[in-house]
């Protein structure tokens, strides 16, 4: 079948281009996952749709296509909270480790999925892999208290494969949207969704409230799903695709500043971690009100599913 009569419709630039419906973006992004697409057609879907926009039809759409292929995680019984991690550290420290084993400490099933999409930046493996948890090398199945770090490449090949074209590219495309917004469970899963422009945030939320999600919804910490430890974001929540505001942004200058690491480097954010896991160093405040809203919605959800 091919995809050139799709890009034929989304690459007549910014005006001329015309949106796909959710069901052809479902087939042109299942062939582009299945790895039936040339090199020369990747690229050119990738910059078309990186002048146009997506729509949240279409994105939709590629939504549809990922979750027919991904290696889903076996359904635990429990709401599994799922933290994207593909941006990493630039300025400061990747702390995603970090909420993902306080959420674990009160004993919610935590899965991190990732990989790094920009060779200067630190990972969240990275800071993983210095606190002693190895990746999984296939879709586990995790208990409530555990974390799992689980690579792009094991839920699904075709999707880390379309993530690399920005390495040769030099743009993001669809897929860094993607991986923000899809359910990589079998069972109920709580997704935390985070965009580090204002405009991302609009397009993930009409995303999420078309296909009906359950999610969370805020400013990341450069793209990381997890509160900015110096400021609370506006967080947002989900719920069967229904928008409900959690908390307001943090305004004004900033009064009081967490005692953070200088160096983003893997072994000191990992030993930063350990000292607030050990009560030693406090829980920057914003994180703690992150780890709370996760908590509720996470129980809310259990609740209102055993309901129906």
């Amino acid at each position: 079948m091919g995809i050139s009569h799709y890009i034929k419709e989304i690459g007549r630039g910014k005006d001329g281009a015309r949106a796909l419906s959710r069901e052809q973006a479902a087939d042109l992004m299942g062939q582009v996952l299945d790895g039936a697409v040339t090199d020369l057609e990747m690229g050119a879907f990738c910059i078309a749709m990186r002048i146009k926009g997506e729509t949240d039809q279409e994105m939709a759409g590629f939504l549809d296509a990922t979750h027919e292929r991904l290696n889903k995680l076996p359904d635990n019984g429990r709401t599994t909270v799922v933290l994207p991690s593909y941006n990493g550290a630039r300025k400061l420290p990747v702390l995603t480790p970090l909420l993902a084993l306080l959420l674990a400490k009160e004993g919610l099933p935590v899965l991190v999925h990732g990989t790094a999409t920009e060779d200067k930046r630190v990972t969240a493996e990275a800071v993983f892999a210095a606190l002693g948890t190895a990746p999984a090398h296939s879709a586990p199945l995790i208990q409530p208290g555990e974390v799992a770090y689980v690579p792009t490449e094991v839920l699904l090949p075709g999707l880390k494969a379309l993530l690399d074209v920005r390495r040769t590219v030099g743009l993001r495309n669809p897929g860094h949207s993607l991986v923000k917004l899809m359910n990589p469970c079998a069972g109920q899963a709580l997704i935390v969704g985070s965009y580090t422009h204002p405009e991302y945030a609009d397009a993930m939320a009409a995303t999420f409230a078309l296909t009906g999600a359950h999610a969370l919804l805020l400013r990341g910490t450069e793209g990381e799903p997890v509160a900015d430890a110096r400021r609370c974001p506006r967080i947002e929540a989900f719920r069967d695709g229904q928008r409900d505001q959690l908390q307001a942004a943090q305004e004004g200058p900033l009064t009081a500043l967490p005692d953070l690491p200088k160096d983003t480097a893997a072994e000191v954010t990992a030993d930063y971690i350990r000292g607030v896991l050990l009560g030693e160093n406090p829980v920057p405040v914003p994180i703690s009100l992150q780890v709370e809203h996760i908590l509720r919605e996470a129980q809310h959800h259990e609740t209102s599913s055993h309901a129906h």
